[in-house]
């Protein structure tokens, strides 16, 4: 895979799948600063970043995020996403073009991470995990802020979204980005953005219900859902 620019690099050992597992810890810059396997072959990254960052999705102005808060920019679309220490699993998988999982459309390209991820979470004990099959689904926080929308393969527990999915293709590939909350406290993301008090105080109360986090062992999930990769 060659140099990571990140801190540490680890296999995760799976056990009878075509999977190749890696752990990356460092900042939010430098986990979506890694070089793809060449040739492509089917890889789960599970990353966790050392301090807090405000992702951007690629067509989002900078000038979204307030004066001196840390901001990165992902290669796929969607709206803002916070990512700190112990506040989600991030798993990034790559599915190579001409792979089983290889779907053409975009939008049912999700749905096999999405089954992934539900089952994942029967798993750990969180009941009731559901895969949005429909399109779309946006609000007047969506633009903004990536839970506050539900695209195709995202994952809701009691109606509120649980995990988070998008992607970018080349041609070697399919790179799937997906978070599942533990902790959701919009707050916290409101305000490193370059809002007026009265929008953070309206999209707190907003946004609230519209995600939630789950509150189990991240360990635990991550080992469930790399079982449950096809």
């Amino acid at each position: 895979m060659g140099a990571v620019p990140a801190g540490r690099r680890r296999a995760l050992g799976l056990t009878a799948t075509r999977w190749r597992a890696v752990h990356l810890e460092g900042t939010a810059a430098a986990l979506f600063d890694r070089p793809w396997p060449e040739p492509a072959v089917p890889t789960a990254w599970v990353l966790e970043v050392t301090e807090p960052a405000v992702v951007l999705g690629s067509t989002q102005p900078a000038t979204v995020v307030a004066p001196g808060e840390t901001a990165v920019r992902r290669r796929s679309g969607g709206g803002a996403v916070l990512v700190e220490p112990g506040g989600l699993v991030w798993v990034d998988v790559l599915v190579p073009a001409g792979d089983p999982l290889w779907e053409a459309d975009v939008g049912r390209a999700f749905a096999w991470l999405g089954r992934a991820w539900a089952a994942a979470l029967a798993d750990v004990g969180v009941a009731g995990a559901t895969v949005h099959a429909g399109p779309l689904v946006t609000t007047p926080w969506s633009p903004l802020v990536c839970f506050a929308g539900l695209g195709p393969g995202e994952v809701t527990v009691g109606g509120a979204k649980v995990v988070g999915l998008c992607q970018r293709r080349t041609r070697a590939g399919a790179l799937f980005q997906s978070a599942a909350l533990l902790d959701w406290a919009p707050a916290r993301l409101l305000d490193r953005l370059d809002l007026t008090g009265d929008q953070r105080r309206r999209g707190t109360v907003e946004l609230a219900g519209v995600a939630r986090g789950v509150a189990v062992d991240p360990l635990a999930l991550v080992a469930a859902l790399l079982a449950r990769l096809p």
